[in-house]
């Protein structure tokens, strides 16, 4: 894993898996809400299930996939009472949401059913938009509620 925060580690803007086991093809952008623990060392539940689901399930949306980048809307690390204010943005957030999102072949929105955030959605939907043609996926459920089954559908822009 390769992880990169902001220079007080409060807000971490990108996490990049990658499977050495297979020979570099596609690459998933996976966005989601505000990052918890995970870095360098240490998957958090979400990450841990994420790396299942596109590793190792072997789904036919993934296959061929040998990265996997995990950006969000907000870049605050911060795992209980989170506000999704402006000021858990981040200074570089967007700018890795943009590059992550345009490098990828594939993206998964893993927020789950609910967003309460319209401004940071309608953000990154029409980042998606912008990006071209790509596979857009997303989940029934955030990850760390998610199970493997009819996990992920279509989305339509």
């Amino acid at each position: 894993m390769k992880a990169v925060f902001s220079e007080c580690r409060r807000f971490r803007y990108l996490l990049n898996l990658t499977d050495t086991t297979r020979h570099p093809s596609k690459t998933v952008c996976v966005v989601m809400q505000n990052p918890s623990i995970a870095d360098e060392e240490v998957a958090d539940k979400s990450v841990q299930f994420l790396e299942q689901l596109i590793f190792k399930k072997d789904l036919p949306e993934f296959k061929g996939v040998h990265s996997c980048s995990i950006v969000n809307q907000f870049g605050k690390v911060q795992t209980t009472n989170f506000r999704g204010g402006t000021g858990d943005i981040g200074v570089e957030n967007d700018r890795h949401l943009e590059e992550a999102i345009e490098e990828a072949d594939i993206v998964l929105i893993a927020w789950g059913k609910k967003n309460a955030y319209e401004s940071r959605k309608e953000f990154i939907m029409e980042l998606l938009r912008r990006s071209g043609k790509k596979t857009v996926l997303e989940t029934r459920k955030h990850p760390s509620r998610g199970h493997y089954r009819d996990f992920i559908v279509p989305l339509a822009l």
